[in-house]
């Protein structure tokens, strides 16, 4: 899901990679931030009708768009993130893209109960000690969280571009 163009959310983003900028993390661009909710396959494996197919399905078994709180700041192995809440609707909605897959052959390569919600900004480019980016990430945690309106969902595909990924939409569905 590519994040709505919020203006409150986007400052905050900028706040916290300027804050953070001295530990030399790749920080996501503005419009590349994103929240995955699953892969289904390698480009060249997936044939363009079963895209097409994908699409049209999924558009008739997403759920309501929803409300999501994105919540300062927490980091994982290779990244510094946004945690997201509720996940009920990101959980719901997945299901769903997974059953519209499941239709035409085109299967995610995550489960549901797997799937572990989360909008990145910044990517670990080299080891670093875990207790240094703790201690860098404390004083941002008390950020307020951010609350955005989910309208849809993208099928793209996606690559890896240096220290970054991009991608092509393929479709975006309209959540009801």
């Amino acid at each position: 899901m590519l994040i709505p163009d919020s203006d409150t959310f986007i400052a905050q983003v900028l706040e916290c990679q300027r804050a953070l900028s001295h530990l030399r993390f790749d920080a996501v661009d503005r419009a590349d931030l994103h929240l995955t909710l699953g892969r289904i396959g390698d480009a060249g494996s997936l044939s363009q009708t079963a895209l097409r197919n994908l699409g049209v399905a999924a558009r008739d078994l997403v759920p309501a768009s929803f409300d999501l709180a994105a919540v300062p700041l927490t980091a994982s192995t290779g990244a510094i993130r946004y945690s997201v809440a509720p996940w009920d609707p990101i959980l719901e909605l997945h299901t769903a893209l997974g059953a519209a897959g499941k239709r035409h052959g085109v299967t995610q390569g995550r489960s549901t109960a797997s799937l572990r919600p989360h909008i990145g900004i910044a990517y670990c480019n080299r080891p670093m000690s875990a207790d240094a980016v703790r201690a860098n990430l404390s004083p941002l945690r008390s950020l307020p969280p951010v609350l955005m309106r989910m309208n849809n969902v993208q099928l793209v595909e996606l690559r890896r571009r240096g220290n970054s990924y991009t991608w092509t939409t393929i479709h975006r569905i309209p959540l009801r």
